[in-house]
């Protein structure tokens, strides 16, 4: 009998072909651009965090890699929001026809603590060597971030209508729009163009006082308590995707519906910029828009180039293993990230930048280091050997 499984993000994974795992829809259809999508957003948050670790020991990395220090959009800013998004997707594509609203209520809470303790595990997996320097010990960041937020979609979805869930966004980006311009109580200036100047900043101060992650009179945190907010809308804008690709329309027709959704989303994010800055440090609501936008018009072409047949993609290829292995990869590169700082990698760059350019040198180690991740995803890929949580 056909077996479904389910990695992190909610999307069912037909296991029943020998040659291959994809996602797949309600209807038992194959999305391989799913799988695909969720690989390349792999992809690039191992190539960006690689590069950054990389940065730290030799600083001449393309900027672009970099996440922008505070207003700004780079390369490297829209791999988070990404994984938001597919999240969303994700919950609508592997939600059950019929299924009665609350049913998995507790599946869900499950689920979402796991990520949060695997996030925990691996956001602090260096204290006990260090206890004094790296005390107190951070309690957020990405899975964290993503288990809060998939708890709290996986919820709502089933609940409510594609109308209802596009107002809950759209009143959550507005409303956090106002949020971040509320008077700060210490009587500073509001600057949202500055590092720390705005309410949510306040607000994690005041929340984690010396655990704050960016520490100071200004500090932040990047994945703080009310910037997840924004994060919630961003997972449901991508459940109403999931949900035309329910519907199973011609692929032609849902895949330039896409990408004139993200065009939208990337104009009215950069409209609204001028008054509500494109910010990662505290997800903006005009960065969600922007960085919504890219994902929307990348699942357009994805889905126009590997949906329009029900074929089984093919194992061990670079998109495939990280995407149906996402959780597996993302906790690997994180546990030999520290191979970027060695001397090693660092001998690697410079003898590439003698040949090239320091900038393009430095993409050397990072190509090696996004190999040995890869080399083991593709082994576990071919013998179906799949990371659940």
């Amino acid at each position: 009998m056909a077996s479904i499984e389910q990695d992190y993000s909610g999307v069912r994974t037909n296991t029943t072909a020998p040659a291959a795992v994809n996602a797949a829809d309600k209807t038992g259809r194959r999305l391989p651009s799913l799988d695909l999508l969720r690989g390349l957003i792999v992809l690039g948050m191992i190539i960006v965090n690689a590069t950054a670790a990389f940065e730290t020991v030799m600083p001449n990395v393309f900027p672009v890699l970099l996440h922008a220090k505070w207003a700004g959009f780079t390369a490297a800013d829209v791999v988070f929001p990404a994984f938001i998004t597919i999240v969303g997707i994700s919950i609508a594509i592997s939600s059950k026809p019929g299924q009665r609203a609350g049913t998995s209520l507790r599946k869900i809470l499950w689920r979402s603590a796991r990520l949060i303790l695997l996030g925990l595990l691996l956001t602090n997996m260096y204290l006990p060597l260090a206890p004094a320097q790296l005390w107190p010990p951070r309690l957020t960041g990405v899975l964290q971030r993503i288990g809060l937020v998939y708890a709290v979609v996986a919820f709502i979805y089933p609940r409510t209508k594609l109308r209802t869930r596009a107002l809950v966004a759209a009143a959550l980006l507005l409303g956090y729009w106002e949020i971040c311009n509320f008077p700060l109580p210490d009587g500073s200036a509001v600057d949202l163009l500055s590092i720390g100047r705005n309410f949510p900043s306040w607000f994690d101060r005041l929340v984690s006082g010396s655990w704050i992650c960016v520490k100071g009179a200004n500090g932040y945190d990047p994945e703080g308590v009310l910037s997840t907010l924004p994060a919630i809308a961003q997972a449901i804008l991508g459940t109403i995707a999931g949900d035309y690709l329910r519907r199973n329309l011609p692929v032609r027709n849902l895949s330039w519906r896409f990408v004139g959704a993200g065009v939208v989303g990337v104009a009215l994010g950069l409209a609204w910029s001028p008054l509500f800055p494109i910010a990662k440090p505290i997800w903006t609501s005009s960065f969600v828009l922007v960085s919504t936008g890219i994902v929307m018009m990348t699942l357009g072409v994805f889905h126009n180039l590997f949906d329009r047949t029900d074929t089984a993609m093919r194992k061990g290829g670079l998109l495939g293993s990280f995407g149906r292995n996402s959780i597996a990869a993302y906790s690997l590169h994180l546990l030999v990230i520290q191979l970027m700082m060695t001397p090693v990698m660092q001998a690697l760059a410079r003898y590439a930048g003698r040949v090239s350019s320091p900038q393009i040198g430095a993409l050397v180690p990072v190509a090696v280091f996004l190999t040995l991740i890869w080399l083991p995803m593709a082994f576990m890929d071919r013998r179906g050997l799949y990371w659940r949580i």
